[in-house]
């Protein structure tokens, strides 16, 4: 082997330390921020194996874990089921890394209210997001975003919104999705910006950001120490801006049927 070159690392599990940005636009503006921190699991190179860390565990009890179980089908290993349902889709190129995006459960609970697949092709190219999206009353729903080729950081991706989220929003119109990745001096920053048209134009602006570290008991540590109870918060933050907003009388929309299609682009 020539003395310059060297077996690459796979990727490794991450810790996010970042926050989440809300913002209505009307009818009447309103806005919250919130710090958190989230996972980015290398689906591929973690395969089945457990974390290298003590404070968190993979479908077991700890301080934070991970459950296979809440993500995909509940059933189906994790990869065999994103790369069937990329294929189902007529995405067949995206053999790279898959990177899950996701808050970890914290003493067993967890809410969470969308989680990203990123989806590599074998060159490292960003070939299709899946947008894992629930709601507060059990259902969930999958928008897929691929353009038939890489995608390029930065640029928008769209999806008609057909699954109901928040009982201020119609169910109508449309998300633009905007995604950014940075190399910085503290480490990798990633961006996932979300905003909703409704069919008079623009309604609400959110972005979560982070930088990642690698998954390690003293970042998961100082995770905890400046967000204790955090998955708890998330469902008392949604009651909260809730509550605000019907105090503001924002009107209110009933829960209509969910989709049919568990999929939508």
């Amino acid at each position: 082997m020539p003395r310059n070159s060297s077996p690459s690392v796979p990727p490794q599990p991450q810790l996010c330390l970042g926050r989440v940005r809300h913002a209505r636009l009307r009818p009447r503006a309103h806005a919250f921020s919130y710090g958190m921190f989230y996972l980015r699991l290398p689906l591929r190179s973690l395969g089945a194996h457990d974390f290298p860390a003590r404070l968190i565990s993979r479908n077991g009890a700890n301080v934070l874990s991970f459950r296979d179980s809440d993500h995909g089908d509940g059933t189906t290993p994790l990869l065999e089921w994103i790369d069937g349902l990329l294929r189902q889709q007529g995405v067949l190129d995206a053999g790279g890394e898959i990177w899950l995006q996701t808050m970890p459960r914290m003493f067993g609970y967890v809410f969470n209210p969308v989680s990203f697949w990123f989806c590599h092709r074998p060159d490292g190219a960003l070939r299709a997001v899946v947008c894992d999206v629930r709601n507060t009353f059990g259902e969930r729903h999958l928008y897929l975003l691929e353009q038939g080729g890489p995608i390029a950081y930065g640029s928008e991706l769209q999806a008609r919104k057909i699954f109901h989220v928040s009982p201020f929003c119609k169910v109508e119109g449309h998300y633009r999705f905007r995604f950014l990745r940075n190399t910085e001096k503290d480490g990798e920053r990633h961006l996932a910006r979300v905003d909703y048209d409704d069919l008079d134009g623009p309604v609400l602006q959110t972005s979560l950001s982070g930088t990642a570290r690698p998954l390690r008991d003293g970042a998961i540590a100082w995770a905890l120490l400046r967000y204790p109870l955090m998955t708890f918060g998330v469902m008392a933050r949604i009651h909260w801006q809730a509550l605000r907003l019907w105090l503001r009388r924002v009107p209110f929309f009933s829960k209509p049927h969910p989709p049919q299609e568990k999929v939508s682009r």
